[in-house]
């Protein structure tokens, strides 16, 4: 790993400005307007005068709030997700179009395809979610050599040669004694937590964290976890937690599934740009889903601590191995990004997307859009606070041929819900601009609210 000191950054406090009081009444008023809509819908329902197209619930059932929220409230919106593509998720894709004739109960398909949609919603960070024709070559050799499947645990006979190498390099891409990989990032967190804590041991966790996190944790009977901040395209403190884990010898678990490859000079993550051994992380894990473009996840860290895994972990003794094909797929992608593959294409897209992260960011600052989280966090949330300036901004942003995330609670606290921008090395500024006047003019009054001025200055540094 090159020497990371130079690149050192202190921690700067990321702003979380609260919702203005009378946003936040209005957001509270809206979904108990909504909510009353619902119970009387569902009197409607039991008196026979309105049909529910789900499936009959019981009546034990029906009191959960969960099936209300589903019923009533998630209906009405559920347009905005699941949206079918029909391309790859570069810069740009190409969306199945979809209509509803019973208020999105069921949908069909009109057989036209929307061509050319912007896409901000991938999780493509460099952009390695492409057909290149080079790059594909290898994957169809690797293809034609070991099969698509490996139809087989690694305990058993589906240890490949590749798979040591990609084990290797990732050690050495991250710095510390070993890794091991596995066939799903979801499994990454939720099948190892398990292993790694047991009776008697405290879990402090970030309040949002991803839910594989979550269920990872819940595995553990008795588990007293307490639950912190959370997590809003903010990146972690990582030197300060560092040494509240060395004043307190507690163990740290740094989920790295969105960094790594994306921040950093060099890609590798948050330990490199606060200049952290990464010696001083206990267990290091990430996906190889976003910044890749390809699927599963790694645990780095000593080599103890990987042995013991590979023993004790239920992603690995039960479930198969990495494909070959994805498997070579996020060799080239690495070998790229660390220059092992001979050109300097890797480090050009990670300048890339930290040039594109700062210019949009700096972009919607100027319109005056509320954003959260780390200047050098290429996820871009922006405040919309009311379930129908959600809606209908996802669906104005479609209609200008923008495709965008949209989070609401119960996802998010009720006053904080957000469309989400995820930014890639392959955007050119065109379609930032195209972006951000789109979004821009799909929500009028909601782009003033910011009462903090912004920093317009829009740095070149690395």
């Amino acid at each position: 790993v090159p020497e990371t000191g130079s690149f050192s950054r202190q921690y700067k406090q990321e702003p979380f400005e609260q919702a203005p009081m009378y946003v936040a009444v209005m957001t509270y008023l809206g979904f108990g307007i909504v909510t009353l809509f619902g119970y009387f819908r569902d009197f409607l329902r039991a008196v026979g005068l309105e049909k529910c197209h789900l499936a009959q619930e019981r009546e034990e059932q029906k009191a959960d709030f969960e099936n209300f929220y589903t019923r009533n409230l998630y209906m009405r919106v559920r347009d905005n997700w699941n949206r079918p593509v029909c391309s790859l998720p570069g810069p740009v894709f190409d969306l199945m179009e979809r209509v509803s004739d019973d208020y999105n109960w069921t949908f069909r398909f009109t057989g036209r395809t929307l061509h050319n949609v912007i896409n901000m919603g991938s999780y493509n960070y460099l952009g390695f979610a492409e057909n290149a024709a080079e790059s594909l070559k290898t994957v169809a050799d690797t293809t034609l050599q070991y099969g698509v499947g490996v139809c087989s645990t690694r305990h058993e006979i589906g240890n490949l040669s590749i798979h040591q190498e990609l084990e290797e390099l990732v050690a050495s891409f991250l710095g510390v004694e070993s890794s091991m990989t596995f066939g799903m990032g979801f499994a990454t967190n939720s099948m190892n937590i398990p292993a790694l804590v047991g009776k008697g041991c405290l879990i402090l966790s970030d309040e949002l964290n991803h839910t594989s996190l979550i269920l990872g944790a819940d595995c553990l009977e008795n588990n007293p976890g307490v639950q912190t901040q959370h997590m809003e395209g903010s990146v972690v403190r990582l030197a300060e937690i560092v040494a509240l884990k060395k004043k307190y010898k507690a163990y740290l678990y740094l989920d790295e599934a969105h960094s790594i490859g994306a921040v950093g000079p060099s890609g590798r993550g948050v330990t490199e740009l606060f200049g952290v051994n990464p010696a001083d992380v206990d267990v290091m894990m990430g996906t190889f889903t976003k910044s890749f473009g390809a699927a599963g996840g790694y645990i780095a860290g000593r080599k103890e601590l990987v042995d013991y895994l590979r023993v004790h972990s239920h992603s690995a003794v039960y479930a198969t191995a990495l494909s070959p094909p994805v498997t070579e797929q996020i060799l080239r992608a690495m070998k790229c990004i660390m220059g092992k593959d001979g050109s300097t294409e890797g480090i050009r897209r990670i300048r890339q997307l930290a040039e594109n992260t700062r210019y949009f960011r700096a972009r919607l600052k100027e319109m005056g859009f509320i954003i959260y989280g780390n200047d050098h966090s290429p996820v871009v949330p922006i405040l919309l606070y009311m379930p129908g300036k959600v809606v209908a901004f996802a669906r104005e942003m479609l209609e200008r041929k923008i495709g965008v995330v949209v989070v609401g609670f119960p996802a998010t606290p009720i006053t904080e819900a957000r469309a989400r921008f995820c930014l890639s090395a392959g955007h050119t500024r065109a379609l930032l601009d195209q972006t951000g006047r789109a979004a821009e003019g799909s929500t009028p009054s909601m782009q003033h609210l910011s009462q903090q001025k912004p920093n317009l200055a829009i740095s070149t540094e690395l």
